[in-house]
């Protein structure tokens, strides 16, 4: 990464890359939900681009990952923070989407994200299925987290019907917990979980192995992964867990001159440190990892810098 950085010559001031016509805006971002990285992070890309491109001021709005993609879509924001799964379906107008969305573009992968089911260790639920009946909390509708909530039950033959469900932020979920009312918590998010490590530091936890589970998740979305939980990332976690796995990356208007989105996504690879900061994921990203194919096109102006950063495209 440090070749490649040095090799672009980023410690160039990127402003003077960007025509001032292009750069003086307000650029809407919509991150996610009380308690999750991408509010943080969705701040640490604020300083980031407002340093970057002359006159650019970004207000940064709460949102969830499917909201995101509908507001870029429908001009409420310009960018956001999307899900590689959820964005893929909206492109193909697929469920929860009622039409093709023409007007998302990718700008950059940052990490993977890992849909955890926690549960209290002394609740007896061993899988989903024992899920049934009993008091289950996710994120609020329209988040992919709940989404993927939706697709778990029914691979394990159930509904939102048949457990009693709360769609909630992740504070509120870890207070569910702490009181008994819930015995499961899912959540879609990095590792570790600042909530996760919240509800750990009250009650015993476990986490739920999701691997046989994958074959038919995949069947509802092509892009679900199987990605592993390291044993040790959660208090009392004595072995790996696998769960599954899809992509966080940024998402913006394909309207968005490109000489500006040039430079945002130029800034991002120049600040990967300062963004790991706050999402320990992030660490060791490249400009090869940040143009993974996710099957959403590209933004012109970010499709630029991976061709200068010798990515192939």
């Amino acid at each position: 990464m440090k070749t490649q950085v040095k090799a672009l010559g980023l410690g160039l001031v990127l402003a003077f890359a960007v025509p001032a016509a292009a750069s003086a805006a307000d650029l809407k971002m919509m991150t996610g939900p009380q308690g999750g990285v991408w509010i943080p992070l969705g701040g640490q890309l604020k300083d980031m681009w407002e340093k970057a491109v002359p006159q650019l001021s970004v207000q940064a709005l709460p949102g969830a990952g499917i909201a995101n993609v509908r507001g870029v879509e429908e001009g409420k924001a310009d960018v956001g923070f999307g899900n590689s799964i959820s964005t893929v379906d909206a492109i193909k107008g697929n469920a929860p989407f009622t039409k093709p969305h023409g007007n998302v573009c990718n700008i950059a992968t940052l990490y993977p994200q890992y849909f955890q089911v926690v549960v209290r260790a002394d609740a007896g639920v061993n899988s989903v299925k024992d899920l049934k009946g009993k008091g289950v909390t996710t994120q609020q509708r329209g988040n992919t987290g709940e989404l993927i909530t939706g697709h778990m039950l029914k691979v394990a033959g159930m509904s939102y019907n048949d457990v009693k469900m709360s769609f909630v932020s992740y504070t509120d979920s870890v207070t569910q917990m702490q009181d008994g009312n819930a015995v499961a918590f899912t959540l879609g998010t990095t590792i570790p979980s600042g909530a996760v490590m919240d509800l750990a530091a009250a009650r015993d936890i476990k986490l739920l192995d999701l691997s046989d589970m994958l074959g038919e998740m995949k069947k509802i979305n092509p892009g679900y992964t199987l990605v592993n939980v390291p044993k040790g990332t959660y208090p009392k976690q004595d072995k790996d867990v696998k769960v599954i796995g899809y992509a966080t990356h940024i998402v913006a208007s394909c309207k968005l001159p490109e000489d500006m989105v040039y430079a945002m996504t130029k800034t991002m690879a120049a600040n990967v440190s300062s963004m790991a900061a706050v999402n320990k994921s992030i660490a060791g990203l490249t400009p090869k990892a940040m143009a993974e194919d996710i099957g959403v096109p590209f933004h012109p102006g970010a499709a630029k810098f991976y061709k200068e950063a010798g990515v192939k495209m």
